[in-house]
């Protein structure tokens, strides 16, 4: 399977490995982060749900 041809989560996946890895991010560090990234998304996820 190219990425060509992959759906639009597994492309942004890689293109944030990619960026964090180029960065020499640590991986707890990137792991803290995504948490916080990721509560944010379900609470916008959330409010939308409710409008």
């Amino acid at each position: 399977m190219s990425l060509e041809n992959a759906p639009d989560d597994v492309k942004l996946a890689v293109d944030l490995i990619m960026l964090l890895e180029e960065h020499a991010i640590a991986p707890e560090t990137v792991l803290s982060a995504l948490e916080i990234v990721k509560k944010d998304f379900e609470r916008k996820i959330s409010e939308k749900s409710q409008n």
